[in-house]
Order: structure tokens, then C-alpha cells, then sequence
């Protein structure tokens, strides 16, 4: 794929892979790039090679992850923490305290949360969205 980003050109903080399939996921995604101008590069799942990264589809449908420059994988809410830590003020700085222990705890629990029910947040996920009815 032409659009594909190299994992060796992966500039610093690393690569945040979304699920284009999700309209909270892609809104989110909007939301870094023009309110937090996080540093990261986003891309959707599905338009990558996953095993570059040593992930699969049925990983990526699940969470949300950050492929950082060094190799290491981040995944769900310490990805999102990570996106926040590489972005402006006063995103860095929730960034930061979201990877203290207490709330990094609180942070992951709250992420697995939101994606268990992100079909229920309107506009979440487009496939899940009952059709209208014609009267």
C-alpha cells in the first residue's frame, strides 16, 4: 500500500494505529491532530501491515495501540496517555499523570470501558448502527 507508514521512518513518539471502522475512534483521532497537536503519527489499523508490529486484526479491533520508535508496543489507555504526553499543554501534562500508578490503573479501566461501549456512543461504529426504518 502506497499510503503505508514505514515502521523505520516512524518519526518520535511512534505510531498510533485506530480503527477507521469506528466514528468515535476516528473523532478522537481528529481530536489529537487539531486540539492536542500531539507529535504522534496516526494511522488507521487496516491500512497497515500489522505484522511489521507483531499484531493482528483481532488485536487492533480491540484496543487501540502506539507503536513507539524504540519497538515497544503500547496499548489502550496507555497508548491514548502517551498521544496526550507528546501533545500541548495542558494535554502533556494529563499525559504525564495518566501514567502515575494509581491513575494509570484508573486510566486503563476507564479505556476498556469507552471501547467495550463505543457502539453505543452515537456515531461510534458505523457497522453497528441499526437502520433506519421506512414508514
Amino acid at each position: 500500500m502506497s499510503n503505508e507508514p514505514n515502521v523505520n521512518e516512524t518519526p518520535t513518539p511512534g505510531l498510533f494505529l485506530y480503527d477507521r471502522d469506528c466514528g468515535f475512534c476516528r473523532r478522537s483521532v481528529s481530536f489529537a491532530r487539531e486540539r492536542v497537536r500531539s507529535q504522534v503519527v496516526f494511522a488507521a489499523w487496516q491500512a497497515v501491515d500489522l505484522k511489521v508490529f507483531g499484531l493482528t486484526p483481532e488485536q487492533t479491533r480491540e484496543q487501540a495501540w502506539l507503536a513507539r520508535s524504540d519497538g515497544d508496543l503500547l496499548a489502550g489507555g496507555d497508548a491514548v496517555a502517551e498521544v496526550l504526553r507528546h501533545g500541548r499543554f495542558p494535554f502533556r501534562v494529563l499525559g504525564r499523570l495518566l501514567g502515575l500508578p494509581g491513575l494509570r490503573s484508573l486510566n486503563r479501566v476507564a479505556y476498556r470501558v469507552v471501547a467495550a461501549n463505543r457502539h453505543r456512543i452515537p456515531g461510534g461504529v458505523a457497522a453497528r448502527v441499526l437502520p433506519t426504518r421506512n414508514s
